[in-house]
């Protein structure tokens, strides 16, 4: 990072110059702050509770390790309620969190250049994501070689210097190796970008040998297969086809939910899919006729409807109609989909009816981390609208949420 010793004579350059150093000191600011609230809510002792199946059962606030080895541990629920406090998920908050204790506590030397306000918080980020594998050791060696000249470093040489670290130790090298390769290992089906591609959803991955040689090995079985039924299609079509008969299993057959919303006297040919935009009546045609979608249709779901049962479980229709009406985790900044959600009685359930029932406006979907902060971390919440809701921390602070709209009020 430049030294500020220039002076500029253009008062729009000397502002912006000031705006930039401004922002450079803030952010090392809520870095700190960061570490200082890990601080002060260390790890929590907790006991696993052993269920009458003999599951064992983690309930309540839970420790979590969020940097290298020799940074301390910190409170699960903690985490989230920082996060909520500056406007991050709770994901984003772990990493924010995991980076300041990393550097605070196993590169103490960058650290002291972060608060001096002459390296970026940023770029001490990117380092941090290298050194957290490391071995005090290694770290030690990173801290100690990359910080007088971590501001003017390329990602490339911070990338080096760890590598350099790792060789040093060459007994863990190995291990951590393995560890690092296993952990790029992903298979991704990005539905959300379906709407880019008219209804074709991109694929990518990364995957150990093995696993993509039986993988190959299928697709070109199956793509085999299908050239006597479909001598139209080329190869890559039929790999795509033989890819669905594959995901669908032996029956060849899978269940496909599309919500869709057609109003004939507003376009011609046009069908609204939630969560893919707008297509024709003629791809959805295609896709009900695909050989390996099976077609169900079910009554209209009205999501303002107020469906209610005498037990504790949710209903089928219920969940489904929760899942719809908000999409995702109803938690300040969580962006978890719903369809993987617990379905929480915003009031807790009472089967005397002196308290919560099962009815559609006391049920949102929350991610588990947050269904047990409401349920054992001091969190409440109640519902302003079908999709709006209000929480309050431990500390008393207020969240408005909406959606992906989240305000924050201090009571």
């Amino acid at each position: 990072m430049a030294r500020r010793t220039a002076t500029l004579t253009d008062p729009v350059l000397a502002a912006a110059r000031d705006a930039a150093h401004a922002e450079v000191v803030a952010a090392a600011r809520k870095f700190e702050l960061a570490a200082t609230w890990a601080a002060m809510h260390p790890a929590p002792v907790t006991d696993p509770v052993v269920t009458a199946t003999g599951v064992v059962e983690m309930y309540g606030d839970q420790p979590v390790t969020l940097a290298g080895e020799g940074a301390p541990g910190m409170s699960e629920f903690a985490v989230a309620e920082f996060a909520a406090a500056i406007g991050i998920s709770t994901r984003a908050g772990r990493d924010l969190i995991g980076a300041a204790l990393e550097c605070r506590h196993r590169l103490p030397r960058v650290w002291a250049r972060v608060m001096a306000g002459e390296v970026p918080v940023w770029k001490v980020r990117r380092l941090t994501e290298q050194t957290h594998r490391l071995p005090m050791t290694g770290a030690a060696y990173v801290d100690r070689h990359l910080a007088p000249v971590l501001d003017s470093c390329s990602f490339a040489q911070i990338e080096r210097a760890v590598e350099t670290a790792c060789a040093q130790t060459e007994d863990e090298k190995a291990e951590l190796d393995r560890l690092d390769a296993a952990a790029t290992e992903f298979f991704q089906v990005r539905l959300g970008d379906a709407h880019l591609n008219n209804g074709r959803v991109p694929v990518d991955g990364l995957l150990d040998y093995p696993v993509a040689l039986a993988l190959e090995q299928a697709l070109q079985a199956g793509s085999h297969h299908l050239l006597a039924e479909h001598p139209e299609l080329t190869l890559d079509q039929r790999r795509a086809l033989a890819l669905g008969h594959l995901a669908a299993g032996s029956a060849g057959v899978a269940e496909v939910v599309v919500y869709a919303h057609h109003t004939p006297a507003e376009g011609h040919g046009i069908v609204d899919v939630e969560k893919l935009g707008h297509t024709t009546t003629e791809q959805l045609t295609d896709w009900c006729r695909h050989l390996a979608t099976r077609v169900t249709i079910r009554p209209v779901l009205d999501l303002d409807a107020e469906l209610t049962t005498d037990c504790y479980a949710p209903t089928v229709l219920q969940r489904e109609q929760a899942v719809l009406t908000n999409p995702t985790c109803v938690f300040a900044h969580c962006a978890r989909s719903a369809q993987g959600c617990d379905l929480d009685h915003i009031e807790p359930w009472d089967p005397t009816g002196a308290g919560g029932a099962t009815t559609s406006w006391n049920l949102a979907p929350l991610c588990r981390l947050h269904h047990r902060m409401k349920t054992h971390g001091h969190w409440t919440y109640r519902r302003l609208s079908r999709t709006r809701f209000e929480w309050t921390s431990p500390s008393g602070d207020l969240y408005d949420v909406d959606r992906t709209l989240t305000r924050r009020r201090t009571r």
